[in-house]
């Protein structure tokens, strides 16, 4: 076994990472108007050169921003996609941690005209990483799949007038999501991660009775949202590395769904046209290894062994006994190793400390180096 030069890297992490105290308080000086987007840019600006460091140090061969500049992991690339905006109703969803219940009412979004794409979403956060981070270190960008916007609200969210066929709503999102594909490719972006919850909620079958309630085909509706992914990277640039990102929800340490991959596997790792999948397996809730057997040659599988979901750091020896389990469904040579979540998928961040975050990464990496080298 040896280390990866190219994505996914045998040692890496979803994305987001807990903001530091004074991103809180610029953002909240900023929503009270004591500053201005000047000196709330200024303030995200250093602690994205901080979060680069953090990762830089824990020994990580590619960096994100952290995404330091949302508030949400998904929400603020959707309402940019020109035809969607915010509705009027709440989305009310249930998280679930050991403690008991927390219940999550975002804004919905609401589809009023066509589909489409103005300029690049998050492009100037893309093209600011890309502008600090060293020769050693590839920027990687991240943004919500197409699956979800039509998962966070079915056909009710998706105007009839406008959308009749909702045949023509998927292939007008594959479009949008195809320019915003290229137009990151274009600024130099080399390592693009698809964030989905849809295909691992999917698994689960009181998602699959959601779905059904909103409109959808709860036994194939992971089948449609692989087709519209893959026609949205039916045309990527050449030397662009796209993998995705699986997990069941990651709100304050919470959760919502439950289930192995099975319901998915077979269509995930064999119809879906990607180069790598970052799959959540911190506890009981993801199911075991089996349906790894699917993962075809040339795909790789990054274990999220490491939860990001509580602080007590895990054993180099329990995490290789656990990748030693994976690889009897799948070769060791196509795994790697990443936290199973983001540390902050919303502003609010999960229950740990900073220094728990980084003791965390760099247990990644010195597993990763004593598995592969």
């Amino acid at each position: 076994m040896t280390p990866r030069t190219t994505p996914p890297f045998r040692a890496d992490h979803v994305g987001s990472l807990l903001r530091p105290a004074e991103l809180h308080q610029a953002r909240e000086d900023f929503a009270k108007g004591t500053i201005g987007a000047d000196e709330l840019r200024a303030v995200e600006d250093e602690a994205i050169r901080g979060a680069v460091e953090l990762q830089r140090s824990a020994g990580l061969q590619s960096a994100t921003d952290g995404e330091f500049r949302r508030a949400s992991w998904h929400m603020d690339f959707i309402y940019q996609l020109r035809g969607i905006g915010k509705s009027d109703e709440k989305l009310h969803v249930k998280f679930h941690n050991a403690a008991g219940d927390i219940e999550f009412s975002p804004a919905g979004l609401r589809v009023h005209d066509k589909v489409d794409v103005d300029g690049v979403i998050f492009g100037q956060h893309f093209e600011y990483l890309k502008s600090i981070v060293d020769a050693r270190i590839t920027p990687k960008q991240t943004i919500p799949s197409p699956s979800m916007v039509y998962y966070r609200g079915g056909r009710a969210a998706v105007s009839e007038s406008v959308y009749p066929d909702l045949e023509e709503f998927y292939d007008d999102l594959a479009k949008a999501y195809a320019k915003e594909i290229a137009g990151l490719a274009s600024l130099g972006c080399t390592y693009l991660q698809l964030d989905d919850t849809s295909l691992a909620y999917l698994n689960d079958p009181e998602q699959r009775a959601l779905v059904a309630r909103m409109g959808g085909d709860p036994d194939k509706q992971h089948v449609r949202n692989i087709r519209t992914m893959n026609a949205a990277l039916a045309d990527r640039p050449a030397g662009l590395t796209v993998t995705t990102h699986l997990c069941r929800g990651n709100f304050r340490s919470s959760w919502v769904a439950q289930g192995g991959y099975d319901f998915v596997a077979d269509a995930l790792f064999n119809e879906l046209n990607v180069d790598g999948y970052f799959l959540e397996f911190d506890d009981e809730r993801s199911g075991g290894f089996e349906p790894l057997r699917f993962v075809p040659k040339g795909k790789y599988v990054v274990l999220g062994l490491v939860t990001t979901k509580r602080g007590e750091l895990e054993s180099v020896d329990s995490l290789r006994r656990r990748i030693d389990e994976a690889a009897k469904y799948v070769d060791l040579d196509q795994l790697c190793l990443s936290p199973q979540c983001g540390f902050s998928s919303t502003e609010e961040g999960n229950d740990l400390t900073q220094d728990q975050q980084k003791a965390k990464l760099e247990r990644i990496v010195e597993t990763a180096a004593q598995v592969w080298g």
